[in-house]
This record gives C-alpha cells, structure tokens and sequence, in this order.
C-alpha cells in the first residue's frame, strides 16, 4: 500500500471515529441513527458554546444541591414535602369572594401535572370554577357566580394564560412579565414595587419562584392561619419539620407556606423526557425523526438563541406578535386595555419594552393544549409554523416593535414535521404523576373539591 492510499484509510478512520468530516450529501440521504446521534452531539456542543450537551441536561428532582435555588430558600427534603401538599390542598382555599367555593380549589386548579403544571384551558379558574374533566379540559365558571352582581370580579382569572410551574427552578423572575422576584432582571426596580400590590412582595428579597409563591396565596385568596394547622394537624408537624416552628402571624405563616410551595415547584422538572435520557446517553430514547427535530431545533431554526439551558428558555423577553387572551372567546375579565397585553413594558414602564413576553420553557407543551401568552394556538405544530411563516398575527403589535430575529425559518414540510416530533414527543416527560401526592393531610379532594370535580376525580371528603 502506497503512502497516499494509507493516508486516505487514516483520515477515513478520524472521520468515521469522531464524525469530524462532513460531506456534501443530497439532503435526502438517509442518515443511520448513529449518524443522527454523531452530528446532534456535534451540534449541542456548537449550540452550548462549548459547554457541551450537559449543559442542556435538568438535574434529578432529589438532587438538591444541583438544582437552582434562592440561598434565602434552600431546599430540604422536608420543606419540599410541606409545599408539596400545601400546592395541592384545596382546604386553604378559604378566602373566596363567594362562600360557595370555600376551600373548592389550590395552586393546582391552574397548575397541574395533567396539563404539563398548566391549566389546560384557555383561562385558568380557581374560585369560582366547577368540574376538571380529565386533565383540566372541562374546568367551567360555576353556574352560582352567575346569579351574582359583580360574578366576573368573583371569579378567580387572569387576563393573561396561566404559565407553567414546570423547571421553574431556571427561571429568577415569574410571570410572562418578569414582575416578581427582587434579583436577576429586575434589581434596581425597587421603585416599581408599589405599595399595596403584589409587587410590594418583591421587597421580602426572594428570587421570583419564592416571591410569586408568597403573593399568589393572597392573590388567589388562599389562607394557611393557625387555625389550618390545628384542624389539620398533620400540617402543625410539616411546618415545625421544616422550619422548627409554626409562626402565629397570618403574614409569616404566608410566607413560609410561599418558601414551602417553592422549594417544591423546584423539584418540578420534566428529567425523564426522551431527550433528557438521550443526554444521560440512551441514545434509543429519541427517534430518528425527534433527532431530526433536535437539530433543527439547535441548528438551522437557531430556537436555541433563546430557548437554552436545561429548561430550554431563558430570561429574555421578544415581542412576536401572538394574540392575546381578550382575543379568545368565552374568557372573562380580559380586555383590549388590560395591561397584561404590554408584555414586560406593564412592569418596567419601559417603551421598549411594549409587548415583548418572557422566553417560555418547553417541556411538556403537548398536554398543555393551548400556546401562547394568549393561548392563541392549539398545538405545538401552530406555534412553529407560525414561526416559520414570521409573520404576525396580533394587528395590536405594530412592525416597529416586532422582534428583529422573528422572520420567516424557510423550514421544509419534513423540517417542521421533525421539529414537532422533537417539542411534542423528545421533550415530553410522561410520568409527571410522580410529584403528585397520593393524598393530603387533610383527606380533601384536589386539585379542586366542588361536586362536579370531585366526581371528575372520583374521590370523596
């Protein structure tokens, strides 16, 4: 053998060994699955500038000392158990506008693992809601509320989708807006954290899991008092297991509950989704098509420039022009001037800022079943062909304060249909019933406990 045919079979052996060389091959070729897994490898290592795949890859939900937390509110086995049953305990519900749905709903009314920690619904209801139907799907204004003056201030919704409360561990400000949490993109705000509103959470210092944790129980009329706890005493032990005592104000025991709830919506990540197996190396986890996907996701579509990090989102807000909830029909208390549809600008005051909304995570959207601030689609395949397309849907949103990078992808049909393969199912975790308790110290039916709900879940008090 001459020493250019050697030279020829060595740089063939580096090739094939490390995938290094890459060839000019019809796009129709057919690449093997372990092609696949060589060049998305290649591509994660691009898309994490270097850091390589691990950088995408969530922590174990028990690994306490990974997972992302406010050091005001580091996780314990025992405060998470705490705040995993005050998430779902219908029987602090017990500051509603009509005595009707006393102690009916929870956190979980608009956050459930049944719909990806969302509501399933366009609008999510917590008071004044009956019925679940099989994951969220059939929640309704209660037929009671109607027969009341002022029904719509009485019903428990926000002109604004419900976001997720899954792998908000990645996440230092909640809310489409970014409004609460005292760190990250908000220092410096202090001015805007006005008096008398929930934004006045924002001066207790936490990060914005903790802050929104903390607000939403006055927010959504909930109540953990002394009298909770000595009803229910199973939850006199939780508190002291997790904080050595059960404070007698209604304002520190607000706030511990809000620390509890937290630290378990910490622990809520979407770790056993097929591409998070693929990361951990069971290369069999994801089809050939989801692989696809995921390189199109990492590379030509380029959704990784925002969608990054174990949580694929990020801390950015980018106004696409999606429509907003008012836009719907049959939602409530939504309107063309409510400010929820400014985006980060309602918050910051900030004219550059006008309709732009935080960069979303990306598990478990299938259940989820509407998309959008607006819940303006209703499916993952909506959402990226109308990225695809880049053309605006909201007349509310003029061109100037589009995003500069939301322009058409020029995917091909096979593109998107990978790409939909790679969000629907690479990034589904299918067995999110693992942070759902069996049941609560206080025996009540949840995540709501109105009559209809209760036969939807089939439980009884």
């Amino acid at each position: 053998m001459n020493k250019d045919a050697r030279y020829l079979l060595t740089l063939l052996a580096v090739c094939v060994l490390f995938g290094s060389c890459r060839k000019d091959v019809d796009e129709d070729t057919p690449r093997s699955s372990d092609d696949l897994d060589t060049e998305l490898l290649q591509i994660l290592e691009s898309a994490s500038n270097g850091a390589g795949p691990g950088y995408f890859k969530l922590p174990a939900s028990n690994a306490y000392s990974e997972i992302p937390q406010d050091p005001e509110n580091p996780l314990t086995s025992s405060k998470v158990e705490l705040g995993k049953f005050l998430f779902h305990e219908t029987g602090i519900g017990k500051n509603p506008r009509l005595f009707t749905s006393a102690e009916q709903y929870s956190c979980a009314s608009c956050h459930h693992a049944g719909a990806g920690f969302q509501a399933g619904i366009a609008q999510g209801i917590g008071e004044g809601g009956t019925g679940f139907g099989f994951a969220g799907e059939g929640r309704t204004v209660h037929p009671e509320y109607f027969d009341h003056p002022i029904w719509k201030d009485s019903v428990d919704v926000q002109p604004i989708r419900s976001p997720s409360a899954l792998n908000v561990a990645f996440q230092k400000n909640m809310l489409w807006n970014g409004q609460f949490g005292a760190t990250g993109v908000n220092e410096g705000t202090d001015r805007l954290w006005t008096a008398g509103t929930p934004l006045a959470f924002n001066h207790l210092g936490f990060e914005g899991v903790e802050t929104q944790a903390i607000a939403a129980q006055e927010v959504h009329r909930q109540l953990v008092d002394q009298d909770f706890c000595t009803e229910y005493s199973g939850y006199m032990t939780l508190f002291e297991n997790a904080f050595g005592e059960v404070p007698e104000s209604v304002d520190e025991l607000r706030i511990y509950s809000g620390l509890a709830i937290a630290a378990y919506e910490r622990t809520l990540l979407a770790n056993e989704a097929p591409f998070q197996k693929w990361l951990s190396g069971a290369y069999g986890a994801m089809s050939d098509a989801e692989k696809r996907g995921a390189m199109i996701f990492f590379g030509k579509a380029e959704c990784a420039t925002c969608h990054t990090g174990p949580a694929l989102n990020s801390m950015e807000f980018h106004a696409y022009g999606m429509n907003d909830l008012f836009m719907q029909g049959g939602v409530i208390g939504a309107a063309p001037t409510s400010p929820e549809n400014l985006g980060r600008a309602a918050f910051s005051k900030d004219p550059a800022d006008l309709f732009k909304f935080k960069v979303p995570q990306l598990y478990n959207l299938r259940e989820a079943r509407l998309l959008g601030h607006g819940a303006s689609f209703s499916s993952i395949r909506e959402v990226v062909e109308y990225k695809n397309e880049g053309i605006p849907q909201n007349p509310m949103v003029d061109a100037g304060h589009i995003a500069p990078e939301f322009t058409p992808l020029f995917l091909t049909q096979q593109e998107v249909d990978d790409l939909v393969a790679f969000l629907e199912n690479g990034l589904n975790d299918p067995h999110l019933e693992r942070y759902v308790p069996a049941e609560l110290p206080s025996g009540m039916c949840f995540p709501n406990a109105d009559a209809q709900s209760m036969i939807d879940h089939g439980c009884s008090e």
